[in-house]
């Protein structure tokens, strides 16, 4: 039997912050500047986000020559409905999220 574990308070953070624009790709450095955590803490969720289906992402061209290519995430169907059912979840157990 596989044991469903909550979200951390940096998960919901973080899905918060999908959730403000569902459809859209985002990247680490813009979500880094919406949630206010740390690369090391983000990153991580992100990648366990993304192994759980509730994440795609994809390595984006260069907005202009000479610079990186940029890694984007955004929500899948399933992630978005998962993300909405756990801030739900977290808001009627009284946890406490950061203000979007």
């Amino acid at each position: 039997m596989v044991r469903q574990r909550k979200p951390s308070e940096q998960t919901l953070v973080v899905l918060q912050a999908l959730l403000s624009r569902p459809g859209d790709w985002r990247y680490g450095y813009d979500l880094i500047r919406d949630t206010g955590l740390k690369s090391g803490t983000l990153y991580p969720v992100l990648m366990r986000l993304a192994d759980q289906g509730m994440l795609e992402s994809e390595w984006q061209p260069p907005a202009r020559q000479g610079a990186p290519a940029r890694h984007a995430y955004r929500l899948t169907h399933q992630g978005t409905a998962a993300a909405r059912a756990s801030i739900a979840a977290a808001a009627s157990n009284d946890c406490r999220l950061a203000a979007t």
